[in-house]
């Protein structure tokens, strides 16, 4: 299936030429057949001499309804450019050229309609359109002059359409599905119905999406499909789809709006874009509307150069980096230029001169999705992110860039991220030499990595890690200026084992908290709750003491038998309890396990 676009001046026989094809009238509403005149989107469809089904979306093309002419253009694969052999090239002629230009469609066919009416000028108006045409992806396209009143060129006509058709690209069945809005209605019964043309992935009955609307999202589920006014349980691209869904009121979704693979797109308010026209951004309004897909989106537009923008869009819309749209001023009945999406989540401009670098940037991008650019700018990235984001992955990365499991990661990151980390960790043992090491958090908050990169940036930096804290094995563990006192305190606690020293004794030693850390760290001493402070073969020797007492004993016979107070023998009796070598009967009795 394929789904094929008009374009072309109003009243040169768009909608005529397609219920000559179709037998279907393009034209949806009465006023619309009252006045001749197409003011919105028509949908029609045939099968083709090999078989093959086509599907038409009619658009208008009075400059009063550029908006419609573009929300049916935008989405569609293929245009069918139509030139009215008696009127020949008009300003929407030119108009809807700049929006196929802008858009970036290149499969296609040029019809030269009503050549009964001046079958002399038929030549000259073709050679005229191709003439504008040229430039654009249409410049070379297939060309036929048809009259629809008549039926002349009808059935060839048919044979071109299947050609081109034929010769158009495939597309991808297994590709996450974008359906872009243009028509919601309800029916009774069946509730809410969507339509759009589905250029890529599939849709089955019973699938799970994701609407999003005006910047807000919320999942969906498929209850029926049709196409061509036939039911059915699945449909691939290129296909006019009709989705009736479940979650969303028909009254909720409006044109523009836009049904979506369940996480597989990112939605976005701020992007870089290039402009199709080189130039295009040297004068440019302050406020423009951007249509992509059938939305029509206010924006502010910061010029980053001639050729380069950054738009801040009103709301929030599923766009990729490759997206093509079309700018227009906010008053204008013009095509401004078309834009090609660069970057969907671009660096902050803050600094002065950032303006400038980034268009640099920009400019030196030989193509959007640049896989080993993007992650350079990052450092470290998930692949997903840059899958969502439209740029894709190459089983084959490019040089400079490797997997980290489930993170791209730029090799000079790593190489950064390494100096920085081993730096790190020299001055917090520099600064704090009793320091057991530069805390795990604040080694992530200093060298600015992802936290899933730290263990292989700590075996980079020859680090290691214990307790929590990144330390180097290589300096010196001792004790510097605090080993007198901590030989001091061992010699006193040799002769009392369980005389821990009070806060006074401590402080008159010039051992704190970091000192007495760092002791604990090297096994000199033993630090229980409370601040007690003991040797480490306290509790061996308080085991030996606590077996010989009558079982069950109490705290106070503990205590006794230990020769301290109740400030050391609750902590050390807990300690014992924690190794498993004392059992707590209840709240004044213990025994040892033997």
């Amino acid at each position: 299936m394929q789904v094929i676009a008009t374009a072309g001046h109003v009243d040169h026989g768009k909608s005529t030429l397609i219920r000559a094809l179709t037998g279907i009238e393009p034209d949806r509403w009465a006023e619309e057949r009252r006045r001749g005149l197409t003011i919105d989107l028509g949908f029609a469809w045939t099968t083709l001499p090999s078989g093959r089904e086509v599907s038409f979306v009619d658009v208008p093309g009075h400059e009063r309804f550029l908006g419609n002419m573009l929300a049916g253009l935008g989405p569609a694969p293929i245009v069918c450019f139509v030139v009215a052999a008696d009127e020949g090239w008009q300003a929407q002629s030119a108009d809807h050229r700049d929006a196929v230009a802008a858009l970036g469609i290149d499969q296609g066919l040029l019809v030269i309609t009503r050549a009964d009416l001046a079958p002399d000028r038929v030549e000259p108006v073709l050679d005229q359109a191709r003439t504008e045409l040229a430039g654009t992806g249409l410049a070379q396209a297939p060309a036929m002059a048809v009259s629809a009143l008549t039926g002349e060129g009808i059935q060839e006509l048919r044979a071109v359409l299947d050609t081109v058709v034929a010769r158009a690209r495939t597309p991808v069945a297994d590709q996450r599905v974008r359906l872009w809005a243009d028509r919601s209605f309800s029916v009774s019964g069946a509730g809410t119905v969507v339509t759009g043309t589905l250029s890529g992935g599939a849709l089955h009955v019973g699938d799970t999406l994701e609407w999003t609307g005006a910047g807000q999202a919320r999942r969906v589920r498929v209850r029926g499909l049709q196409t061509r006014g036939e039911a059915v349980e699945q449909l691939g691209p290129v296909s006019r789809a009709a989705v009736n869904l479940r979650g969303v009121d028909a009254d909720a979704v409006t044109r523009g709006d836009a049904l979506l693979s369940l996480g597989a797109w990112t939605l976005v308010d701020l992007l870089d874009v290039r402009a199709i026209s080189p130039g295009a951004f040297a004068e440019a309004p302050s406020e423009i509307v951007v249509h992509a897909g059938t939305a029509a989106v206010p924006a502010r537009i910061r010029p980053l150069g001639p050729d380069h923008a950054r738009l801040t869009l009103a709301h929030r819309l599923p766009l990729s980096v490759g997206d093509r749209m079309v700018l227009r001023g906010s008053g204008d009945r013009v095509v401004r230029t078309g834009a090609l999406v660069l970057d969907v989540d671009p660096p902050a401009l803050t600094r002065r001169g950032d303006a400038a670098r980034r268009a640099a940037e920009l400019a030196a991008s030989e193509a959007a999705g640049d896989v080993a650019g993007e992650v350079t700018r990052r450092g470290a990235v998930p692949a997903a992110q840059l899958i969502r984001q439209g740029i894709a992955v190459p089983e084959l990365l490019p040089a400079g860039v490797r997997r980290s499991g489930d993170l791209l990661v730029a090799e000079t990151a790593l190489m950064a991220w390494t100096t920085r980390l081993r730096e790190a960790v020299a001055a917090e043992h520099a600064q704090h030499p009793l320091s057991a090491g530069l805390p795990r958090k604040a080694a992530i908050d200093v060298i600015g990595a992802r936290p899933e990169l730290l263990p292989e940036l700590i075996a980079r930096a020859d680090l290691v890690e214990q307790d929590g804290r990144l330390q180097d094995p290589r300096r010196s563990t001792g004790l510097g200026a605090a080993e007198t006192a901590i030989s001091s305190l061992e010699q006193r606690l040799a002769g009392h084992p369980f005389a821990a020293p009070e806060a006074d004794d401590l402080d008159a030693l010039g051992l704190g908290p970091g000192e007495l850390a760092a002791a604990a760290r090297l096994g000199r001493v033993l630090r229980l709750q409370g601040e007690v402070v003991l040797l480490p073969t306290a509790p061996a020797l308080a085991m030996r003491e606590l077996a010989g007492l009558e079982q069950p004993f109490t705290t106070s016979r503990a205590r006794q038998a230990l020769g301290t107070s109740r400030r050391v023998v609750i902590p050390l009796l807990e300690h014992l309890d924690a190794r498993g070598w004392t059992r707590r009967l209840d709240a004044g009795h213990r025994q040892v396990v033997r």
